[in-house]
Order: structure tokens, then C-alpha cells, then sequence
């Protein structure tokens, strides 16, 4: 099954408003995704230090290639009142359950899933949900905003524009588009 991004703003706020009154983890979780656009294989490993400053420096689990991302506003205020008080090796999205050593893990992405999906189905939402949602959101969002499909490409390391395109969900929001807005042959009787 093919996930899209969540591309209304009122569903963006419905799901965060949702998972923050459940859950301030998983409202942070999404938060991350959305205004960030990293995968959720590199959000669920996360600890406070990592999000301490202005930007985090990471290496990709997926391309093993260090990404230095700026952490928005918003989502940087939602950051310093979740790790307030919290040390600094502290998981930000940790699992209830411990490794066989008794440390803290994060959750899993299986849960990470289930999470999303109960979410989807709280508030209503309707279109197919995955973990790579929040990633196509963050892109999906940024593309309405900036119109730059070469930025994106880079952030997302895609080889090109078409792929980033797809990927976020645009080019099948333009073939729809374009098949509704299909002009009828003249004469045509339904």
C-alpha cells in the first residue's frame, strides 16, 4: 500500500492536536516528522542531546550520510518543553519496554505505524497512513510553500526531480487534477 502525505493543514493540526492530547512522545514523534522531513528509522533513535541546539547533526541509517538540519521554530519551543528537565542521553521517544540489559530502547517502528494509523482513525482521516507520511508531509509542505523541487531533491537525496515529485505525492495530485479539470468533446451527450 502506497502512503501520501497528509497535504491539508487542518489535518496536519487535527493529528498533532490529537497525539498531543494522548501522548506528548508521540505528538513529539510526528512533530519531528513533519518539520523535518527525516525517516522514521533516524526520528526513533533520538535523544535530547541530539536536539539541545538550534540544528541536529545526524547520520542517516538508511544512506549512512551525515545530515545537519535546522530545527524550525515551532517545532524547536515543542522540543524545549518536552526534554525540560530530562538528561541528556535521555531517548526522546522511548519505549515502555527495556532491552535484556534493562536500558531504555525507543519504540519500534511497527509502533511507530500503529501510532499514526490510531490517530488516522481518531480524528477521522481517511487516506492511506504510514510512517513515511510525515516524511512526504514535511516535503509535500515545503514544495507548496517554495515551489523548489531541486531544494527538496537534495534533502531527500533523490537521484531526480520526478522522483521527488512522486515521492511527495505531487504528480498524483496533478494527474487527478488533470483528468477532473479534462475539457468534454463538444457535442458529447451524457
Amino acid at each position: 500500500m502506497r502512503v501520501e502525505p497528509i497535504r491539508e493543514d487542518e489535518w496536519v493540526v487535527a493529528f498533532a492536536d490529537y497525539l498531543k492530547s494522548k501522548s506528548e512522545r508521540n505528538y513529539i514523534m510526528f512533530m519531528i516528522g513533519v518539520y523535518t522531513g527525516l525517516r522514521i528509522s533516524d526520528i526513533l533513535p533520538l535523544r535530547v542531546a541530539d536536539v539541545m541546539s538550534s540544528h541536529m547533526v545526524l547520520i542517516e541509517k538508511k544512506t549512512k550520510k551525515q545530515k545537519r538540519i535546522i530545527l524550525h521554530p515551532t517545532l524547536k519551543k515543542a522540543l524545549s518543553k518536552y526534554i525540560e528537565g530530562k538528561k541528556r542521553t535521555t531517548l526522546l521517544i522511548p519505549s515502555r519496554h527495556r532491552t535484556k540489559a534493562g536500558r531504555e530502547k525507543p519504540i519500534s517502528r511497527r509502533q511507530a505505524l500503529h501510532i499514526l494509523q490510531e490517530a488516522a482513525v481518531a480524528v477521522g482521516y481517511e487516506e492511506p497512513i504510514g510512517t513515511h507520511s510525515l516524511r512526504k508531509t514535511f516535503g509535500f509542505r515545503h514544495y507548496q510553500q517554495y515551489k523548489d523541487v531541486a531544494e527538496l531533491q537534495i534533502i531527500f537525496n533523490h537521484d531526480s526531480q520526478y522522483e521527488t515529485l512522486k515521492y511527495i505525492g505531487v504528480m498524483s495530485e496533478r494527474i487527478e487534477r488533470g483528468i477532473v479539470k479534462m475539457k468534454d468533446p463538444e457535442g458529447l451527450l451524457v
